[in-house]
């Protein structure tokens, strides 16, 4: 690492504060504590990050956890122990840490908690490395014991153990240098009579575990890059996606904003239009749903296609003041008029029951593009609103003219004789028509034109819903929101929801990490062993 910058810098959550004199270290990270857990003993999963750049110092990211309690002290909740544990798990559990098992070397290393926590997450001990420290402590007698410790023969650890004699609290609190203190450490190995041999095989010393937890660190980053490289695969492809759904922003630019607005008009018309020709599938497909109801449409017509009154029914309801024996056209047409009226209301509840769901589908298209800018979300919506209820109104009168239309009662005459010839027994002709007009045979013809009523009206109904709810509301929208440009306040329609900003913003700079954390990896595969990592 460059020597350059060596001033420590300290962050927790958006707080960073740099400073000159590295005495100042415990203070500053004290302060952050209180701030972070409040004055006392209590504890928080926040992160304190202290950063020292130096050539002097080795490239490492350590994670100092706080110790195991076991009864709590004034201040402490009652489950402290538990919380710490929790802590603790939270990072040693992560295949990619090496976990510092850290145990006084007076203290029986077999009901160490620390070490039985590593256990548990690492069974293998692949990743655990032991930590023996308060080597001047030991009693006499048992220095066998202890360097049968190290020696890997109590407890096996493949990557073993190492022994260090930190600063007591005297030199401490009287200032010594860590340069010195890292010379008593070595004299004090140096020239004790059985941990002499340790300084040899580099298993003393915190210079000597510096050294070993960077060997250890690269090796096994190393080991973990394939597995870190799908991780962050995975996550690069999670972050994209929840990128589309923010897409880019509007441009900060006037010119670049506008262009943005064009583009945004223009990606919702087109999308319309596909959803108007089928092309375009939101949630349920729009036309899937059409031809269900007209399927009902056409079964509730078919189903009002009962058998008319018998001739003695009709001369007994619907004689008028003619002599027996003589016909009324008045009746036939009337019967008619009154079955097709009460077409009515089913008619004009499926023009309700289109209009719903088209509605919904534009709903849904408008949330698509305009998710993100609610003034423009609410202007799309309100046009919707008036251009919808606009053509429900003409459709309604369309549909009323057709109602008019058919109690003119009228077909073409070989239209009128096909139908008849199907229903009745009898075959008739253009040339047998006078001998029709006779009342025994109304009920036939009554239900003859009937059917030529139901199949207009079968199709005519969906083609004009179809017609002016769908096209002609498309065509009608779409010109009205390229209208939305004249003299708009662009600024005003793009302004942004401050989540969808701030999400924005989030990932993109997540975007950014892992692009880079990729392009890393992509980097250390292709360099040889003697790179140094900077592993976080």
């Amino acid at each position: 690492m460059s020597s350059a910058g060596k001033r420590p810098r300290l962050s927790h959550e958006e707080q960073v504060t740099e400073f000159e004199d590295p005495s100042l270290v415990e203070k500053h990270v004290e302060e952050a504590q209180n701030e972070l857990a409040g004055k006392g003993v209590k504890i928080c999963d926040d992160l304190i990050t202290l950063e020292i750049r130096s050539a002097d110092v080795c490239d490492l990211t350590l994670i100092d956890l706080p110790g195991i309690a076991r009864v709590p002290v004034q201040g402490q909740p009652q489950d402290i122990g538990k919380q710490i544990k929790r802590l603790i798990l939270k990072f040693i559990e992560k295949q990619e840490t090496i976990n510092m098992v850290v145990v006084p070397c007076n203290a029986d290393i077999a009901t160490t908690e620390a070490l039985k926590m590593a256990q548990e997450v690492d069974p293998d001990g692949m990743r655990t490395l032991a930590i023996l420290t308060k080597p001047d402590l030991i009693d006499r007698g048992t220095e066998k014991n202890i360097l049968a410790v190290v020696q890997n023969k109590v407890i096996p650890l493949r990557k073993g153990y190492v022994m260090v004699k930190c600063r007591g609290q005297q030199q401490i609190d009287d200032k010594v240098p860590l340069v010195e203190a890292t010379e008593t450490e070595r004299d004090f190995f140096q020239n004790h009579d059985f941990f002499r041999p340790l300084l040899d095989n580099n298993k003393a010393t915190i210079k000597c575990l510096a050294v070993k937890l960077t060997q250890d660190l690269v090796s096994h980053i190393k080991k973990s890059l394939p597995k870190l490289d799908e991780q962050i695969k995975k996550q690069l492809w999670e972050v994209k996606n929840a990128m589309k759904e923010c897409e880019a922003g509007p441009p900060q630019d006037p010119k670049g904003a506008k262009l943005f607005l064009i583009k945004i008009l223009t990606k919702f018309n087109d999308k319309i239009k596909s959803l108007s020709l089928g092309e375009l599938f939101n949630k349920e497909n729009m036309f899937v749903q059409f031809r269900a109801e007209f399927k009902k449409w056409n079964e509730g017509l078919n189903e009002t296609k009962t058998s008319f009154e018998s001739s003695n029914e009709l001369n007994q309801n619907y004689r008028g003041r003619e002599l027996p024996g003589f016909s009324n056209y008045r009746i036939f047409e009337m019967i008619l008029q009154n079955r097709v009226d009460k077409l009515k209301e089913p008619a004009n509840e499926l023009l309700n029951t289109i209009k719903d769901i088209i509605l919904q589908q534009f709903t849904d298209v408008s949330q698509q593009c305009f998710r993100n800018y609610p003034a423009l979300l609410n202007i799309t919506m309100n046009k919707i609103d008036n251009i919808q209820s606009s053509q429900q109104a003409k459709t309604e009168q369309r549909i009323m003219d057709q109602f008019e239309m058919e109690s003119m009662v009228y077909t073409q005459d070989p239209i009128y004789l096909k139908f008849l010839n199907e229903i009745s027994a009898e075959k008739f002709s253009e040339e047998r028509l006078p001998v029709l007009d006779v009342k025994s045979k109304y009920s036939e013809m009554l239900q003859a034109y009937y059917e030529i009523v139901v199949q207009r009206m079968a199709d005519q109904l969906p083609m004009l819903i179809s017609f002016y709810m769908l096209k002609e509301t498309v065509q009608l929208l779409c010109t009205d929101m390229l209208s939305v440009l004249d003299g708009a306040n662009v600024s005003e329609l793009l302004f942004e929801d401050s989540d969808v900003s701030k999400r924005r913003k989030h990932l993109q700079s997540r975007l950014g990490r892992l692009t880079a954390a990729h392009d890393e990896l992509v980097n250390l595969f292709e360099k040889s062993d003697d790179v140094v990592l900077h592993y976080t």
